[in-house]
């Protein structure tokens, strides 16, 4: 007769599928695999493994995918939720790597083989690419051309463009300009006054709004761009639909918890002359 100790596997039945039960000294001796635990911290012989030294096995977990969170801090102060960081070598990070890392819950470091000026433009591609408040627009005043707004949006990939009486940040508002205002004129030379959407059409924001009402407002006026203005009239912020668009497609996305505009990182030399 069997001794029911030395059984190693004990069939039960669910239906007409067996369910096999493992007894302790079987599981104890790592036939069916080791936790990671035993592994690192058990090892008393203090070997080391390499990559095709450990084989993951599926097991039942108790609790949702959902539940798990990767969630790991960079520093004190900033955390990912998709532990990953592209390196700072000239062939993997310019903007558009950093970009796509920090929508994706990880974060990009510029590498440092530039001049400081074009290092900190690359940074500045990031951070114009998702924004809550962008409370650093460019502008053009009325007196701008076509060609003016073209070439925005050949460098800069966006043709919403608020005009103020100046030109700039801070100005009057006078108008806006989007890509539907420009793509059926002909002569690059005609003035934005011409053919902008004037003040009296657009919808705005007052300064001190908060950035959920902000974007309610920019639901309701189907508008592409809303302009956030003071009791003089002038710009102070901008709101842009695609970003709502990205909040929704990018939830992960590592970004700062105030401006919303997606971090980067900037790498640096060792050489005494890059410090």
């Amino acid at each position: 007769m069997t001794d029911p100790q030395q059984t190693t596997k004990k069939p039960r039945m669910n239906g007409d599928e067996p369910l096999w039960e493992l007894d302790e000294e079987t599981l104890n001796s790592g036939a069916e695999g080791w936790s990671a635990k035993d592994i690192f911290t058990g090892n008393t012989s203090r070997m080391a493994y390499t990559y095709d030294d450990l084989i993951l096995l599926p097991a039942h977990i108790h609790f949702s995918v959902n539940d798990v969170s990767i969630k790991s801090k960079l520093t004190k102060k900033i955390s990912l939720n998709v532990p990953f960081v592209s390196s700072p070598m000239d062939t993997v990070t310019e903007a558009p790597m950093a970009i796509s890392m920090a929508l994706n819950g990880g974060i990009g470091i510029i590498h440092s083989n530039f001049s400081d000026e074009d290092q900190a433009d690359e940074v500045r591609k990031v951070k114009r690419y998702k924004n809550g408040f962008i409370t650093d627009p460019i502008c053009l005043s009325p007196e701008n051309t076509v060609e003016d707004v073209a070439n925005i949006k050949r460098t800069l990939g966006y043709s919403g463009i608020p005009i103020t009486d100046t030109g700039k940040m801070g100005g009057r508002l006078v108008g806006i300009v989007s890509n539907r205002d420009a793509s059926f004129v002909d002569d690059r030379t005609m003035k934005i006054l011409d053919f902008m959407t004037s003040r009296d059409e657009i919808s705005v924001a007052r300064e001190g709004v908060s950035l959920a009402t902000a974007n309610d407002l920019l639901r309701k006026s189907k508008k592409g761009k809303l302009p956030v203005v003071n009791d003089a009239d002038e710009l102070v912020a901008l709101i842009a639909r695609t970003d709502l668009q990205k909040n929704r497609e990018f939830p992960l996305a590592t970004k700062e918890d105030v401006s919303k505009q997606l971090l980067v990182g900037a790498a640096i030399g060792t050489r005494p002359d890059d410090r």
